[in-house]
């Protein structure tokens, strides 16, 4: 009545098989594409910070995330998923001021402020290749090409007229 299954079979290759292929015939950007006139479904990936390395409660909040806009894509919905980083805020400031040998305000008065913000925009970036990779391993469908990030002014103002 069923095929018999193969025991043996290797998930990891199949694996990396389904996402090649995805990625080879751009088949996040044709699910988008295909829908451009379809009600809208917004989603807005809540922005990591790259600074720190992904851990395995990223790879959980990741596929989770993904569920949501795949669900509402093939129930016909145009969602277009704009990544995001979270380039600001203490976490951001406290790694630094880690990594620097400051503490506190009068410190980093000290070390100059516009150096120190410098620092603070230069670190976020640090594991940013890491974070790509494991979202496209674990087949997280995001528009990284084009994210927003939280420091730029763009971003800044649009949370000011919203």
């Amino acid at each position: 009545m069923y095929e018999k299954v193969d025991s043996s079979l290797d998930f990891v290759p199949r694996e990396l098989e389904v996402l090649s292929f995805w990625k080879d015939n751009n088949i996040f950007e044709k699910s988008v594409e295909i829908r451009e006139n379809a009600p809208i479904f917004s989603f807005f990936d809540g922005p990591p910070t790259a600074n720190g390395m992904p851990h395995a409660g990223h790879v959980l909040t990741r596929a989770i995330k993904d569920l949501i806009p795949r669900y509402r894509t093939m129930k016909g919905y145009h969602v277009p998923r704009k990544a995001g980083w979270d380039t600001h805020g203490l976490p951001v400031e406290l790694e630094v001021e880690k990594r620097l040998g400051l503490d506190g305000k009068e410190q980093i008065e000290e070390f100059g402020i516009e150096e120190f913000i410098h620092e603070c925009k230069e670190s976020v970036w640090k594991y940013k290749t890491e974070w790509e990779e494991m979202s496209e391993r674990v087949g997280f469908w995001a528009d990284m090409e084009n994210p927003y990030i939280t420091y730029e002014n763009d971003y800044i103002e649009s949370v000011w007229w919203s």
